[in-house]
C-alpha cells in the first residue's frame, strides 16, 4: 500500500474529504518522525512500536572499486510488530 491508497481508504472509512484525510495522514507521519528524531519511541497499540537503534561506525567497502570507506555512526528506525499484527499475518487458512 502506498500513501495515496492510505489516504483514499481513510477518507472512505472516516467519511472525510481526501484533502482532510491527506492532512491527517501527513500530520500522523510528521509527529512520528518528530518523536523519533527527539529520541522517543512511538507505541501504537495493537500495531507495533517504532524506536531508534544506533549503528556503530565501521569500515565499509565501495562495491564498485573495493576501496575502504569509513561509515559513520548513525541512528536507524526499528519496527517491532504488535500482537494483533503478528496474529493477522499468521492466521491459519482453513
Amino acid at each position: 500500500m502506498i500513501k495515496s491508497e492510505l489516504v483514499i481508504r481513510l477518507a472512505q472509512k472516516a467519511n472525510l474529504s481526501k484533502s482532510d484525510a491527506k492532512k491527517a495522514v501527513d500530520t500522523i507521519f510528521d509527529e512520528i518522525i518528530k518523536a523519533l528524531s527527539e529520541g522517543n519511541r512511538v507505541e501504537l497499540r495493537n500495531f507495533g512500536v517504532l524506536s531508534l537503534r544506533t549503528r556503530k561506525p565501521r569500515i565499509g567497502r565501495n562495491p564498485k572499486t573495493g576501496a575502504k570507506v569509513q561509515v559513520v555512526q548513525k541512528r536507524v528506525p526499528f519496527f517491532k510488530a504488535g500482537k494483533a499484527v503478528k496474529k493477522a499475518l499468521n492466521k491459519k487458512n482453513s
